[in-house]
């Protein structure tokens, strides 16, 4: 198993390389066509490989990079629901003990708390820091339209939606995960109270996990790496370089805030929290934050980073199934981070004063909102304006300065996507290593 997941994370790293140098050089293209007055040509070229077909004006686009790519997300995302239930409700069914359900959830929920309280008082002192330098300044906004009509709400509706009124309509959507989560762990319990008695609904479960596993596992390794290229590729590719230097500054905080949490905050907790070599769990953990970034969908990158944590990690397959379907739902350390940022530049921006009381208030909006974040694509950045509007950062200058990150956050929102991947499995190694189920050999070799 170990050498067939260093040949993906190979093709994985080939691919990325590929996207990038492919999708540099249709970026650089498409500024050299522009520039020269020659717009209809990439024109041509957008709509034959990069456009999304589903928007109004793309009637006649082909969007082949578009639709290769779209298709491969919905491979993953299909069976999303049915695997977070899957695997929840029979981790739960596992833990026969009462005692030890208790202290693996504890543990989880304490893990992902203290990791996200790091990194929000970590992003909050980089963007205090920043904006207090004047890099953040006033924005040069440029009139990008608002992707979507996005209102805030009250960041408490994650309770309620937490648990459905209609079983049916929780599974019917892709976008009320934390809720199939509860009624899992619901569903889970039941069968436990029942000692046993409930045994071809078990059976039944333990099935469709299997089927879902061995699809994606085909998924992954036959078409993973040809997906990485063609998404990275488009991603480059449609981003002109006008998009992305009005807001340099936050582009680069960003980035450089979540690439520090991403390389060293995971190593210290492993380090200290339970005293585990985190280099092998960085070797082994890259390709995860590969697929994270070329998906940009915590969903999506789940079936791979349940494969590596059992197989190359070493965690047991009870604490795997409970902690990362959790985790995809409301372990979010690197959006927390990214929101944090994201509203100190746009208060910066909009002329907004910046104090430390702000920013505490800030951060706390930013770990609720980033509970109920859906694990797909964008998701962060319209969430987002709920933060700002708990704030009161709505201003004509705040508005512009929110769709120019909508613009130019793709990105960054691929960055965030491995953070929070990677911090799931570092929270499944902790927990199993607490819980004495980590094989340490197989964390540790080679292989």
């Amino acid at each position: 198993m170990g050498n067939k997941g260093n040949s993906l994370a190979k093709k994985m790293a080939i691919a990325m390389l590929l996207g990038l140098t492919a999708g540099t050089a249709f970026l650089l293209l498409r500024e050299r066509l522009i520039a020269s007055g020659n717009e209809a040509g990439w024109n041509w070229i957008n709509n034959l490989l990069f456009q999304d077909i589903t928007q109004s004006d793309a009637e006649n686009a082909i969007g082949i990079f578009y639709l290769l790519g779209q298709l491969f997300i919905n491979a993953l995302q299909v069976i999303i629901v049915p695997m977070v239930f899957t695997s929840i409700t029979l981790a739960i069914c596992h833990i026969t003990e009462p005692a030890k359900l208790g202290r693996i959830s504890s543990r989880t929920l304490g893990i992902f708390l203290l990791t996200s309280i790091t990194a929000l008082i970590f992003a909050g002192g980089v963007g205090t820091l920043v904006a207090s330098s004047g890099a953040f300044g006033k924005v040069a906004v440029i009139d990008i339209p608002l992707a979507s009509q996005t209102f805030g709400s009250n960041p408490l509706m994650i309770l309620l939606q937490a648990v459905p009124t209609n079983m049916t309509e929780a599974f019917s959507s892709n976008g009320q995960v934390l809720a199939v989560v509860v009624l899992a762990i619901a569903v889970g319990l039941g069968i436990n109270a029942l000692h046993g008695r409930i045994t071809v609904f078990k059976t039944l479960l333990q099935e469709i996990n299997e089927i879902i596993t061995v699809c994606l596992s085909y998924v992954i390794h036959h078409f993973g790496p040809v997906a990485i290229f063609i998404l990275l590729t488009r991603t480059f590719a449609i981003y002109g370089i006008d998009h992305l230097l009005p807001a340099l500054a936050y582009v680069l905080t960003a980035v450089a805030a979540l690439l520090v949490f991403l390389g060293l905050g995971y190593a210290l907790f492993l380090r200290l929290l339970g005293g585990i070599d985190p280099l092998p769990f960085v070797r082994k953990i890259a390709k995860v934050a590969l697929f994270g970034f070329s998906t940009s969908s915590s969903a999506a990158t789940l079936p791979l980073n349940r494969k590596v944590c059992v197989e190359e990690l070493g965690v047991s397959e009870e604490v795997t199934s409970f902690v990362l379907p959790l985790g995809m739902t409301v372990n979010m350390d690197g959006t927390a981070i990214m929101q944090v940022i994201a509203t100190i530049f746009v208060a910066s921006g909009a002329g907004y004063p910046i104090t430390w009381s702000q920013v505490i208030l800030i951060g706390i909006l930013a770990l609720i909102t980033s509970v109920g974040t859906p694990a797909a694509p964008g998701a962060g950045a319209v969430i987002l304006f709920t933060i700002l509007t708990g704030m009161g950062y709505t201003n004509d200058a705040a508005i512009l300065a929110y769709s120019l990150i909508l613009a130019i956050n793709r990105p960054i929102e691929m960055l965030v996507t491995s953070l929070n991947v990677v911090g799931d499995a570092a929270t499944c190694v902790l927990v199993a290593k607490a819980e004495k189920t980590l094989d340490l050999e197989r964390y540790k070799s080679k292989d």
